[in-house]
């Protein structure tokens, strides 16, 4: 079991040399794009709530 394990380890220490990293600015960019989406996705959900909760309150009120 052991030795299958180890090899195991052999394989995906080469799978990994094989990767295609993304350079700094690359991971930059992305990240910077996420952080962007979210904080728009968050307002608009936090605006789509207020406004549903303020219908709840009319008709329910």
């Amino acid at each position: 079991m052991f030795q299958r394990l180890v090899k195991f380890i052999k394989e995906v220490r080469n799978e990994l040399k094989r990767v295609s990293w993304p350079s700094r600015d690359e991971i930059r960019g992305s990240t910077t794009v996420v952080i962007a989406i979210v904080l728009v996705l968050a307002v608009f959900i936090g605006l789509v709530d207020r406004a549903l909760t303020f219908l709840v309150a009319i008709v329910f009120g």
